[in-house]
């Protein structure tokens, strides 16, 4: 079975998003509601720009699928763009002046042009949507074994909360967020957010925040110590990095264990019997400082990312910048943007997250098909309970 992974292509304001995605095993029901319904979150939140009003996103699959679930080989995605304009000069003249945060500098350099139009195009968050679409469906196959994603905003701007996710509260949680336009699980905070960027947008500024993600139900085991590009952290790591405008990562503590010492970093482990039949094992900790990995492999316990978003690099008011063709100072270009796409972010940070994970699962138990998988799957529990083995028998030649 090929390596779970997947491709995308299309510009912000081309026809379409299109996402291959190869190694998902035969037989995965691929639910088009749960699909249509992240996609829809991800063009929701406080903040967001006039583009979500054009747009109304839902997946279309291509190939790759037959009567409702995946058939093993590539399976190819489409998201249309409502707002295809990128050929109308009109539309889409050309970019002369870049915006400082933005890719247009540094991709007019790489591609020896003076018009940014083709980098901004396709920097642009827009392709995030198809890496929800794919993690949408990383969330599908993760569920069939017991495994949740969970993920919320924890603040913007200087308005942040407290609120603690437990694997017993996280449902709950996930109520409250819903409930809330900036996907903050706390009534009082998400006023405060609001105020922020109403006054964001008052003042022609933008405003950015901090995201985390909830991985339960892993074992300990996923991912690898073997190889630098196959530890699990590295991975969700690299994924999140590459969702635009995220200047940070953060595995459980973070930057927080640079303080400490390592008797208040490192958790404790202890092993409760009555626990064998958690995905922990039976092997449990009073902390999570980890994050759900050590080694770059699962512990047993919650994984917990945290990922920071800097302000959108499009400001109403513009930037000191220069024009390309005449190098004389100018002030940015202004191309129709979010006031704060923190919310969004955080939807996107959520399905990246369920996709390495996804990945990394189907490393270490494999299976060409949904009922492969799953006995793969039960059979490592069974095992890892089961330790310590029986030798195999010597026999002699």
């Amino acid at each position: 079975m090929p390596r779970l992974d997947y491709q995308t292509a299309g510009e912000s304001h081309g026809p379409a998003l299109i996402t291959t995605i190869t190694g998902l095993p035969a037989g995965l029901e691929l639910d088009v509601d749960l699909i249509n319904t992240e996609l829809r979150r991800r063009q929701g939140g406080y903040g967001r720009g006039g583009r979500q009003k054009i747009e109304t996103d839902s997946v279309e699959f291509l190939c790759g699928v037959r009567r409702g679930h995946a058939i093993g080989s590539p399976l190819v995605l489409k998201i249309a763009n409502r707002d295809s304009r990128l050929d109308d000069l009109a539309k889409t003249p050309p970019v002369y002046r870049p915006r400082p945060g933005h890719a247009d500098l540094a991709g007019s350099i790489k591609w020896l042009t003076t018009d940014c139009r083709e980098t901004l195009e396709r920097a642009s968050a827009r392709e995030t949507a198809s890496r929800t679409a794919a993690g949408a469906i990383a969330r599908r196959l993760l569920r069939h074994l017991g495994v949740e994603t969970f993920g919320f905003t924890r603040q913007i701007g200087t308005a942040r909360t407290d609120v603690s996710v437990r694997e017993e509260n996280w449902r709950e949680i996930k109520k409250l967020r819903d409930a809330s336009d900036t996907y903050c699980p706390d009534a009082d905070v998400t006023e405060a957010q609001r105020q922020i960027i109403r006054q964001a947008k008052i003042d022609k500024d933008t405003a950015g925040g901090k995201l985390e993600t909830h991985v339960f139900g892993l074992p300990p085991g996923v991912g690898s110590s073997m190889d630098w590009t196959t530890k699990l952290d590295a991975r969700i790591a690299y994924a999140v990095m590459g969702i635009q405008a995220f200047k940070a990562v953060e595995i459980g503590l973070g930057v927080g264990v640079a303080a400490l010492p390592g008797s208040e970093v490192h958790d404790p482990i202890y092993f409760d019997s009555a626990k064998m039949n958690d995905p922990c094992l039976g092997f449990t900790r009073p902390t999570n400082n980890a994050g759900g990995t050590e080694g770059g492999m699962t512990n047993g316990m919650p994984v917990v990312v945290t990922g920071t978003m800097k302000p959108i690099s499009t400001l109403l008011r513009g930037l000191p910048s220069v024009d390309l063709n005449t190098k004389s100072p100018e002030h940015s270009d202004y191309e129709r943007s979010d006031v704060c796409a923190v919310s969004a972010a955080g939807v996107v940070m959520e399905h990246v997250v369920a996709f390495e994970v996804a990945r990394c699962l189907l490393d270490k138990v494999g299976g060409d098909s949904m009922t492969e998988l799953e006995s793969n799957w039960l059979n490592y529990l069974k095992l890892a309970r089961s330790l310590p083995l029986e030798p195999p028998e010597q026999t002699i030649a």
